[in-house]
């Protein structure tokens, strides 16, 4: 008989608090169903003009739904 504790699944609780969702992700990272993409308003390069873009908030990627429909 084992004494560990048993360990966390993916799906799980987890003591890591959840990363903030950009205003333009569809969902939080690691929903199922999602994945991410290429930010559709700076392509990418994380800028809007000489600012940080808006919608990733300068990461450059966004969490946007995928397959099905």
């Amino acid at each position: 008989m084992s004494t560990s504790s048993p360990s966390r699944s993916a799906a799980g609780p987890s003591n890591q608090a959840p990363e903030p969702q950009a205003p333009g992700d569809q969902a939080p990272a690691g929903t199922p169903g999602t994945g991410e993409a290429i930010c559709p308003r700076c392509g990418g390069s994380g800028r809007a003009g000489s600012t940080i873009c808006p919608e990733c908030q300068g990461s450059g990627k966004v969490i946007v739904g995928i397959g099905g429909g």
